[in-house]
């Protein structure tokens, strides 16, 4: 079985990431993930994870460029992450679903456990060393107070 999923790298101005955690009861439960969710039948990436940020996060986001993209196959499914850079549209960002949340820096996403399918972007992300804002960051997230603006940085 192949599932597509669709995830949203959400930034705040300090450049920290929007993580989740997994609910009680899902495959990988209590992992920590960027916030997304399947595909329906039919629906284009870009709208299953407007969707799901919507379901999930209580607010509208932009969804920007394609990051990367990640197989992993499990034992009883194969999984294909699209990860998508988004930025928060209107409303504020709350969890709807009771699931735990966290703003997290580059450099400390591996102190959370991931699903083994996130590894690969995880270290891609710490790669670029948190050095400035990737592009799609999320104006008006926690921590994004005026300031001067960093160049934005490619995760290629």
């Amino acid at each position: 079985m192949i599932v597509e999923v669709a995830a949203g790298l959400i930034q705040d101005g300090a450049g920290r990431y929007l993580i989740t955690r997994r609910q009680p009861g899902s495959h990988l439960a209590g992992l920590w993930e960027f916030p997304g969710g399947k595909r329906m039948a039919g629906e284009s990436l870009e709208a299953c994870l407007r969707r799901e940020l919507s379901e999930e996060l209580s607010a509208t986001f932009a969804i920007a460029e394609p990051v990367d993209v990640i197989r992993w196959d499990y034992p009883d499914k194969t999984v294909i992450l699209h990860f998508f850079r988004c930025r928060l549209e209107s409303g504020t960002i709350e969890p709807r679903e009771s699931q735990a949340m966290a703003w997290v820096e580059p450099e400390r996403l591996d102190d959370y456990p991931f699903p083994p399918a996130d590894r690969t972007l995880i270290e891609r992300l710490r790669a670029s060393g948190g050095r400035g804002r990737l592009r799609g960051s999320a104006p008006g997230a926690p921590g994004d107070e005026p300031r001067e603006q960093d160049e934005a940085r490619d995760l290629e």
